[in-house]
């Protein structure tokens, strides 16, 4: 799988003809007229975007994000044709235990930047020097500074496979992996590999759920409420999720082309995250790690590296995985390590233990948390690593 095997260190050096065309072209939106109703239900509001492009425009500082990024190790290599890129940082603690993290879409190693203190040195945020990770955040082939893919068959199944030559390559012969959103997909795909030195996933969404939707059990209120908010993302919260598994070409060219087109599908991607994102944005309110700063960062290095396009064919991937494993009539292989999952209450929807249990026989740990929702490593930075820690401590001396 490896091309070269060499390891080339990563600097952000973004031209400043680039930042002025953006500024450009968001001065030359041409606005729809305001939404019909008083909520999101036609789509991202009127309100949210122009406040958001204002900000873009006048006050938010790149060089500012550019800087917090390039203070990170960064660094790139060739894996199976595509030029991967991974942030990696060690813990000063020894025996810190080796974790890759991959983030999912609308997001990028934005949303998981807040974890890499608490994760390196929990000592400085309330955790013990045992409970300490070696973290590596690649960027997903064809996000932000990974290079696309220029043929078929980038799924959650080859990213795992590369993923488990990165860590090899960068000398973690065990380690653990986690993931939400595509990355709950690719690291459920690790877990069902199970290479060499793997020791134990971790997942914050049941991606699962939706292939077992109408095997799962309903009989509890929380069963039934968890059905409910599936249901409810499979019928009214599935727009972006059908186009971009059906036409991902078609709407990247208004992701390559219009910086507010892009920035208001992203936005576009779940009710609690929606007006999360919206009350930071325009009214300053940040939700935990989703300020108005770091979703303008997100977007903008979209924007940038041009991967709007090349993200959404994912999901394009996915859907053509999903379709020929149905035809197949075969179920999954089994994950053969240990499985933890931590349920976040406002996530697309609050999987209970019995549907985790369903998904993965035999879960090796458990938790439902009191706040927080998709983008829980974002918006809840602290609490998430704890769960983090917590996930993998059994797994440490394996």
């Amino acid at each position: 799988m490896s091309d070269d095997n060499e390891i080339r260190p990563f600097r952000l050096d973004t031209p400043e003809e680039a930042i002025a065309d953006l500024r450009r072209r968001i001065a030359a939106t041409r606005w729809p007229t305001r939404e019909l109703v008083g909520d999101r239900s036609q789509g991202v509001q009127l309100a949210t975007v122009q406040e958001l492009a204002r900000y873009w425009t006048t006050d938010h500082d790149w060089r500012a994000f550019e800087a917090r990024l390039n203070a990170l190790p960064q660094f790139t290599t060739s894996i199976d044709g595509v030029e991967i890129h991974f942030v990696h940082v060690r813990s000063r603690h020894e025996n810190a235990l080796p974790l890759i993290m991959t983030h999912g879409w609308p997001g990028s190693v934005v949303e998981l930047l807040g974890v890499i203190g608490p994760l390196t040195d929990p000592t400085a945020h309330g955790g013990s020097a045992e409970d300490a990770f070696h973290l590596v955040l690649p960027s997903l082939p064809g996000y932000g500074f990974s290079s696309e893919p220029t043929e078929l068959g980038w799924d959650s199944n080859r990213m795992a496979r590369a993923w488990a030559e990165l860590m090899g390559r960068v000398g973690y012969p065990r380690y653990v992996a986690q993931g939400g959103d595509v990355g709950a997909n690719v690291t459920d795909a690790m877990g069902r590999q199970a290479p060499e030195g793997l020791l134990g996933i971790h997942l914050n969404l049941l991606s699962g759920a939706i292939a077992l939707k109408d095997q799962l059990p309903a009989e509890s209120e929380q069963e039934r409420a968890a059905l409910d908010a599936l249901n409810t993302f499979m019928t009214d919260g599935f727009g972006y999720f059908l186009e971009q598994s059906t036409r991902p070409q078609t709407i990247g060219y208004s992701l390559l082309d219009s910086p507010v087109g892009l920035a208001a599908w992203m936005l576009d991607h779940d009710t609690d995250s929606y007006y999360k994102m919206s009350r930071a944005l325009v009214d300053g309110e940040p939700a935990g790690g989703l300020t108005r700063d770091s979703i303008v960062d997100n977007i903008t290095l979209y924007w940038l590296t041009g991967t709007g396009t090349s993200a959404a064919r994912w999901y394009w991937e996915f859907g053509r995985f999903r379709a020929a494993a149905a035809a197949s009539g075969q179920a999954p292989p089994p994950v053969r390590v240990p499985v933890g999952f931590t349920t976040f209450p406002d996530e697309l929807w609050a999987a209970p233990r019995s549907w985790a249990e369903a998904v993965y026989p035999g879960l090796a740990y458990f938790n439902e948390v009191d706040k927080g929702g998709h983008f829980a490593a974002w918006e809840e930075p602290e609490l998430f690593s704890t769960e983090v820690r917590a996930a993998f401590r059994p797994l440490r001396n394996a």
